[in-house]
């Protein structure tokens, strides 16, 4: 589009540049209509990340036309977390970008140019969800734009929203996951004329996008206050809507939905409000059916962010006429706690501060009983179950050494005791499948994952299986006082380990801290109760039952 509004414009000559120059899809049907337009068109091959051949491309250029402005367009899009992008994937999405703009700025060097435009994006200047290595890399581009203008050089950094048509846009669905925050698609004839008012402003770095205020703003500022856009009357206005909202409908929605419920049961008002909540998040997500929204599964699992989920909250606003808080699904992070937490305000059955603390009378018995208990040790004991039979057979759980640790075990042998750094035994008491962590199951990076203290993956195992064995719904203690209290000693399961080339350095200093065990099970599963973890050596597990106990009783 750049192309084509400048050979309207009178261009005499066009230097095309991409990495598979004349072979590019659609390319001779692009020179054929620039050339239409009056312009004489070069197409050249060339990698501009390869700076050498750059320095060769612009040198033979200038042999005939000199060049007298530069649009630095290319880019490779991003749509996946840090956590689970590689460091590999991250260095090959930064190249097109800031690889190509270091080596034309270095190339060009003070040349005295008409335009120095870069294709830039506002992920860059307000973040994108899934667009960490793309945020990095335009983030570099308006970076440059403004040390060449502090150097005395042209430069223009334009950051753009969403296209419509061809480009980035339209790869994966990312207009339509956009539009749905509220980030329109610019009709490309638009969007150039913007291009070149940016430039004509002479400004270092412009941002231009097409917003639905409604939807982005109560979005964008969700997990917090925005200094960049809290000024802007249309965010200020946006942010009111949903309470204007609310008080318009509360006579309304909120007492046609009591009404409806009035006539139901218990177990069907509750499927009736999970129903609404369901289809609302369905429309949200872009799916046809609501039974593709889990009514237990978090909403961070299933695809929505800090701009969708106030998205769905406004939604539900409007269709109950509720206050409803902004972080109404980061408070209750499932459908069904926000269908139960909507069915509460309104039969006024809604807790207000949490569940009122309880004083426990003071008895001669002992009140605490165990109703679950999980249990992993060495011999594949995998159960209560199997412990006791251990006992009661009196059992043998010692096994030769494992070979699913990634351990030399031929060279740490040694049948002389007293070797340093080598065992004179072949056998030990190891866990069972100590590798077969599923950390999508608790939504863990597999990266994070193996970078874990394995202390910590068998804690959370088991921490889920006691539930299970005690037949408690483990969801619905959500936000409960629930307490958590681990013994736990630190393993030193990353010393000496080479784990730097598996990418997971920036994950193995807390991951494989005892203290955090506790505070890992309560986060996960959402328990809003003390956190304790205790190391007092051997005892540690006794200890931290006695607190548990303690805290029972206080």
């Amino acid at each position: 589009m750049a192309a084509r509004w400048l050979a309207g414009a009178g261009a005499d000559h066009l230097l095309l540049v991409s990495r598979r120059g004349a072979d590019g899809e659609g390319t001779a049907e692009l020179v054929g209509e620039l050339e239409r337009l009056g312009a004489a068109v070069t197409v050249a091959a060339c990698d501009v990340a390869d700076r050498d051949a750059l320095a060769a491309l612009v040198a033979a250029a200038e042999e005939d036309r000199p060049l007298t402005a530069v649009v630095h367009a290319a880019g490779l899009g991003q749509q996946s977390l840090i956590a689970e992008t590689s460091p590999a994937d991250f260095a090959r999405i930064l190249e097109g970008k800031v690889a190509g703009a270091r080596n034309l700025d270095a190339v060009l060097g003070d040349r005295e140019l008409d335009a120095f435009v870069l294709v830039s994006s506002n992920a860059g200047v307000w973040g994108g969800g899934g667009q960490g290595a793309y945020a990095a890399a335009n983030a570099y581009l308006d970076a440059l734009a403004r040390d060449r203008r502090r150097r005395g050089l042209t430069a223009t950094s334009v950051a753009w929203g969403s296209w419509a048509g061809a480009g980035l846009g339209a790869v994966d669905g990312a207009a339509e996951r956009l539009a749905r925050l509220g980030v329109t698609a610019m009709e490309p004839e638009t969007a150039v004329r913007a291009l070149v008012a940016a430039v004509e402003r002479d400004e270092a770095t412009v941002s231009v996008a097409d917003l639905d205020w409604a939807r982005f703003a109560p979005g964008f500022t969700a997990a917090r206050p925005s200094p960049l856009l809290s000024e802007l009357p249309e965010v200020q206005a946006a942010l009111r809507e949903p309470e204007t909202a609310a008080g318009a409908t509360d006579a309304g929605s909120a007492s046609g939905l009591a009404g409806l419920l009035a006539g139901l049961s218990a177990e069907d008002r509750e499927s009736a409000v999970l129903g609404r909540v369901r289809a609302h998040a369905a429309a949200v997500l872009g799916h046809p059916d609501p039974s593709a929204v889990d009514p237990d599964t978090a909403f961070t699992g299933q695809g929505f962010d800090s701009m969708t989920a106030v998205q769905l909250r406004n939604t539900l606003v409007k269709e109950f006429g509720l206050r409803l808080p902004t972080t109404l699904l980061f408070d209750h992070p499932t459908p069904l706690a926000v269908a139960r937490f909507v069915l509460g305000e309104t039969t006024g059955t809604a807790e207000q501060d949490g569940p009122a603390p309880v004083t426990a009378a003071p008895v001669d018995d002992d009140p605490v009983a165990i109703v679950g208990m999980a249990v992993r040790l060495p011999g594949g004991i995998a159960s209560p179950e199997e412990l006791w039979d251990l006992l009661a057979t009196g059992g043998e759980t010692l096994s030769d050494f494992p070979t699913d640790r990634g351990w030399d075990i031929d060279s740490i042998y040694d049948p002389q005791p007293g070797v340093p750094g080598k065992t004179y035994t072949r056998t030990g008491g190891f866990l069972d499948g100590a590798a077969d962590f599923d950390p999508a199951f608790f939504r863990i990076s597999p990266r994070e994952a193996l970078g874990m203290d394995p202390q910590h993956r068998v804690f959370l195992e088991t921490a889920w299986e006691v539930f299970e064995r005690a037949g408690i719904d483990v969801t619905a203690l959500h936000g409960t006082r629930t307490g958590v209290f681990a013994g736990g000693f630190h393993t030193g399961y990353t010393i000496g380990a080479d784990l730097i080339g598996e990418g997971v350095d920036g994950y193995t200093s807390h991951n494989n801290l005892p203290s955090v065990l506790s505070g890992r099970v309560a986060f996960t599963f959402g328990f809003e109760g003390p956190a304790v973890t205790v190391d007092t050596a051997c005892s540690s597990s006794l200890v931290a039952l006695h607190l548990a106990a303690q805290s029972l009783r206080s």
